[in-house]
């Protein structure tokens, strides 16, 4: 049975062709384009590659690049206002207040994006907890201590706890912990997802009862 609810937050509760992702991925970019001083494509192949052995571009550039200064990361990668063109859908609020169970929230961006997010589209009191990267120890999903976290300050375990996500890798990354999983696949970019799957996170429901 279901005790509690574990959403991301980047593009799952809101939505991806709200176009923040897009603007999020070329500040990114152009902070290791600046900071390995590198042409741009070569910027993209080297953070491609780095990603795929860390959960986020912060720990790639931590363990492997040097990185110290986090703070100015942060700051170039979630500026101020970054928040202001997204779109609030009016139906979010009400849905998430129906949902039965408690829920929180498991993010790889920093406290001062999540907490602008979650303002702006007026939910953030819906949340039992927010957990950041920074509360994490700048250690992201889908390091499985990134959830264990999580679970032990909710007091709920990895199978009594659905978690979503829009990111295959996070979302197989919890299930192999014996979590039950959801990939929120918007734009249905990935047909063959061997586990649950939903193109709408009202969807999310059906998985309640099982």
């Amino acid at each position: 049975m279901i005790r509690y609810i574990l959403f991301d937050l980047d593009n799952t509760l809101y939505p991806l062709r709200s176009g923040m992702e897009d603007a999020l991925q070329r500040r990114i970019l152009d902070y290791v384009r600046r900071f390995l001083e590198l042409p741009l494509e070569e910027a993209r192949r080297v953070r491609n590659e780095g990603i795929s052995r860390h959960g986020t571009t912060l720990e790639w550039l931590m363990h492997e690049k040097g990185l110290t200064d986090i703070d100015r990361y942060y700051a170039a990668v979630h500026p101020e206002g970054e928040e202001n063109d997204l779109a609030i859908d009016p139906d979010l609020r009400p849905f998430l207040e129906r949902l039965p169970v408690p829920k929180a929230i498991l993010t790889n961006s920093p406290k001062e994006h999540s907490d602008r997010i979650l303002k702006k589209l007026a939910i953030a009191d819906l949340f039992t907890h927010v957990f950041d990267m920074r509360w994490n120890g700048n250690q992201g999903k889908p390091l499985p201590a990134a959830f264990y976290r999580a679970l032990e300050v909710l007091g709920s375990s990895p199978a009594e706890t659905l978690f979503i996500d829009d990111y295959p890798r996070y979302v197989k990354g919890y299930i192999a912990l014996g979590g039950r999983g959801i990939l929120l696949d918007e734009q249905d970019a990935n047909p063959d997802f061997p586990y649950p799957r939903i193109r709408d996170l009202r969807e999310l429901t059906a998985f309640l009862d099982r």
